[in-house]
């Protein structure tokens, strides 16, 4: 079971291992409040690609590319697989956008 939450949302019961997939922590939230389990900055596309992107909907496509291409190798990406695995895990995000984040092109690349 994989589901992608924003960290705003309540937390919920079959929620499963949060993960917070963004660089920076989300404004307004306490640790306490969010209650992450892991806190996966390594996950988190890079400044500039973020910055590019910009949650620009024509653009999210190549975005995904790009970041699949930025983590393919990272350790971290074996580690949540793995998680993913055992058992339900919620990947949480900060942004806005609800459709197009990095969490929803994360999702995908493990639902692969």
């Amino acid at each position: 079971m994989l589901r992608i939450k924003r960290v705003y949302e309540p937390e919920g019961e079959d929620d499963g291992a949060r993960v917070l997939v963004d660089r920076l922590w989300p404004r307004g939230v306490t640790k306490a409040d969010a209650n992450i389990s892991w806190w996966a900055r390594e996950l988190a596309p890079s400044t500039d690609l973020r910055r590019w992107f910009g949650h620009d909907p024509a653009r999210f496509d190549e975005f995904a590319r790009r970041y699949r291409d930025e983590i393919a190798d990272k350790p971290e990406l074996f580690a949540l697989r793995r998680m993913v695995r055992e058992g339900p895990v919620t990947l949480i995000y900060g942004a806005r956008d609800q459709r197009y984040n990095n969490a929803v092109a994360l999702r995908a690349l493990l639902e692969e």
